[in-house]
């Protein structure tokens, strides 16, 4: 084991380091009790776990300049943020010194600790938000280099109400700004009725991916306009200039529970440029003045889509 410095202060018990090609610490794993002196005050980096809760020790990171990129704490320790105090045990920055991420809680999910467990030690948090004060259980926060909340990450289960460009929505899974503050996109708890270039459409998404509220399918422009959605319910009937059609529908997939129940596919439909896009493929791209589109709503007896855009 060994001593190394850092913008911060000193390291000991340094049990391994990585390096970047200029000489500066890229990363090290510590396994004693450390004390860094940072703008957010004094931050302990994890030297043991605790209990079977947490993870392994991980190590810290830095910037090329020696800045801090990421750090797990020893124990959950406030933080100053732009939108309240927050409680923290792993912790990102931006090079400029700003909190990127913070999580209160950094878990180790396994087949002996899960989500369900995690979400026990969870405590509801209070913050500020372009939207008003809010209240819920999250699994972690992002901020802008500026230092704006970027999105919020719902745990399972949780839910806020808030004011979105099409009316009061309860939200769930995440919820995300632009950096002026206005709703970039929100994941809605239930069908909700939005109107698009094409027409009304319900958006929801009854398997939204991933684990943080980052992008949600329900999108906006920095201006309040619909830019992107995912539907379970509506079809769209693309008629061309040559007089062709082209129907784009959600599609189906077998139960994962085995049974002969089929899962709904969502279908992506996306604004850009006076265009629309089906499930994010460019192939599937329509001018929306050179063509007519006709939005009907999904008869119970379909059973496979239409037309694919996946290739």
């Amino acid at each position: 084991m060994s001593t190394t410095t850092t913008l911060y202060g000193d390291l000991s018990g340094v049990e391994f380091r990585t390096l970047y090609s200029n000489g500066k610490m890229d990363g090290c794993l510590v396994t004693e009790p450390n004390i860094l002196k940072t703008p957010y005050g004094e931050l302990i980096p994890q030297y043991e776990a605790e209990d079977m809760g947490r993870r392994s020790v991980k190590p810290l990171y830095f910037h090329k300049d020696g800045s801090l990129k990421s750090i797990a704490l020893q124990s959950q320790t406030m933080l100053e943020t732009s939108v309240g105090i927050i409680p923290a045990e792993l912790v990102t920055f931006h090079k400029n010194g700003n909190i990127k991420r913070v999580f209160p809680l950094d878990g180790k999910l396994s087949g002996f600790w899960s989500w369900q467990n995690e979400l026990t030690l969870a405590g509801a948090l209070t913050f500020s938000s372009p939207v008003g004060t809010l209240t819920a259980k999250v699994i972690g926060l992002q901020f802008y280099e500026s230092g704006a909340l970027k999105s919020i990450t719902l745990w399972p289960g949780q839910s806020l109400k808030i004011q979105t460009p099409v009316g009061e929505v309860t939200v769930r899974k995440g919820l995300a700004f632009h950096e002026s503050g206005a709703i970039r996109s929100f994941e809605p708890l239930k069908k909700i009725a939005v109107d698009t270039p094409l027409g009304v459409m319900t958006a929801y998404d009854n398997e939204p991916n991933g684990i943080h509220g980052d992008i949600n399918s329900v999108q906006f422009s920095k201006e309040g306009s619909i830019e992107a959605l995912s539907t379970v319910d509506h079809e769209v009937l693309v008629s061309l200039s040559d007089g062709k059609s082209i129907l784009f529908q959600p599609g189906v997939k077998n139960n994962v529970c085995g049974d002969e129940r089929k899962v709904s596919v969502p279908m992506k439909v996306r604004f850009e440029k006076q265009r629309v896009i089906f499930n994010d493929n460019p192939q599937c791209s329509f001018d929306l003045e050179q063509c007519n589109f006709e939005v009907r709503a999904i008869q119970p007896a379909t059973k496979e889509p239409a037309y694919s855009c996946a290739g």
